[in-house]
């Protein structure tokens, strides 16, 4: 059931909205007067409120602007006997939903509320769906690597610096970028992700800076690169040691002047980005074979953290089961499946050589495969096999 707010200085019109509201199953609260009903607008929450504009101690326009400033999302529909067009326009520029003339049409009235409610659905849906598409993971863990990253991370993610985040494949190391960003000042723009491995070494600059129309056969129009997609946020680079040495000559550049330009193009663009770069190999002995530039290096590097393999960190796997088991089992709908201790001591003794990743589908296997209870004989039966099959 909505909550209606309808504030009028004229009880007859707040006395026969009332009545025609209620009737069609909304719950109505009323008020005198712009200063009364904002007091009731701060202290209640409101699927949608009619206003009037003529009225004592605040107009229905400055109740506008301070209900707007409060809480945006609730849609305020005004109602007027002393409007006109320039009115309408004013209040519609200040944020009213909309503007109904007094006496109002019944039928017209009861459609704007709807699809003003329908709006205020819309919006609540889209909040919870952002939420669920944009809530970073957690970091499961309490081992000592895993501590020391977190407080690095709480110390690093204001700042712009560079951050270059190393360790091997399925640790954690896009994790950890996202919670850089995530408690960064910069949380609010973009973060781009770029995969420099996946990409054909001679297409990366287009991917990283754009391209003109023409600039090359297969570019049949303008492309923004990821530098200006992610203008005002952060640039993830995974797998940086795999970029190409032209590719990495222009990163360099960007980062130095805070400028790239368009493949193909002549105009410099300024981008305003935070790198992190992440690599699963040892760029100090790449520079030395040649593969990656010494000072792009210098460049990424102003923080380093490496995450350390699943291996390393073996205390945090009850932890990370747990975790797992949870969210697997809530993807699938069912229960929550439980794990005893001997299952969970074969899992840590476990060599992981996929790390986190290969944890996480593991526990998945479980999930599928096992009882109400995963126990160490399923560990042996659907775990170990694969690691003997490997030797």
């Amino acid at each position: 059931m909505a909550n209606i707010l309808i504030i009028d200085d004229e009880k007859s019109i707040r006395k026969t909205l009332t009545e025609i509201l209620s009737y069609e199953g909304y719950k109505i609260d009323e008020a005198a007067d712009g200063a009364e009903g904002f007091k009731m607008f701060k202290e209640k929450s409101y699927d949608a409120v009619l206003c009037d504009i003529k009225m004592p101690k605040m107009d229905g326009l400055e109740f506008l602007e301070k209900a707007k400033e409060a809480n945006p999302d609730v849609p305020i529909v005004m109602v007027s006997g002393h409007g006109n067009i320039d009115t309408a326009v004013d209040a519609v520029k200040k944020g009213a939903y909309d503007y109904i003339s007094k006496p109002p049409d019944l039928n017209r009235l009861l459609i704007t509320l709807r699809n003003a409610l329908d709006k205020t659905s819309l919006v609540a849906e889209t909040k919870v769906l952002r939420k669920k598409v944009n809530k970073t993971p957690q970091m499961i863990g309490d081992s000592v690597p895993i501590t020391k990253i977190k407080d690095t991370i709480e110390k690093v993610a204001p700042t712009d610096a560079r951050v270059l985040v190393t360790g091997e494949n399925g640790v954690g190391k896009e994790l950890v970028a996202r919670w850089i960003h995530e408690y960064s000042n910069r949380s609010k723009g973009p973060m781009i992700e770029v995969n420099c491995a996946a990409i054909p070494s001679e297409l990366i600059e287009s991917e990283l800076f754009g391209h003109e129309k023409g600039s090359f056969t297969s570019a049949i129009k303008q492309r923004i690169g990821k530098f200006e997609q992610a203008s005002g946020g952060t640039l993830f680079l995974d797998e940086i040691g795999d970029m190409s040495l032209s590719a990495q000559a222009k990163v360099l550049r960007a980062l130095q002047e805070g400028k790239i330009t368009r493949v193909g193009g002549d105009k410099e663009i300024s981008v305003d980005v935070r790198v992190i770069a992440a690599t699963n190999k040892d760029l100090l002995k790449e520079v030395e074979e040649k593969n990656f530039r010494l000072d792009l290096y210098h460049r990424l590097s102003v923080i380093l953290i490496h995450v350390p393999a699943l291996n390393e960190r073996s205390d945090d796997i009850p932890l990370l089961v747990d975790h797992f088991l949870e969210s697997v089992c809530a993807e699938y709908g069912i229960a929550k499946k439980g794990i005893d201790k001997q299952a969970v001591k074969a899992l840590q003794e476990h060599r992981w050589s996929g790390n986190i990743r290969e944890l996480r589908n593991v526990v998945e296997r479980l999930v599928i495969l096992s009882g109400k209870t995963i126990n160490a004989d399923d560990v042996e039966n659907y775990v170990l096999p694969a690691n003997k099959s490997n030797v």
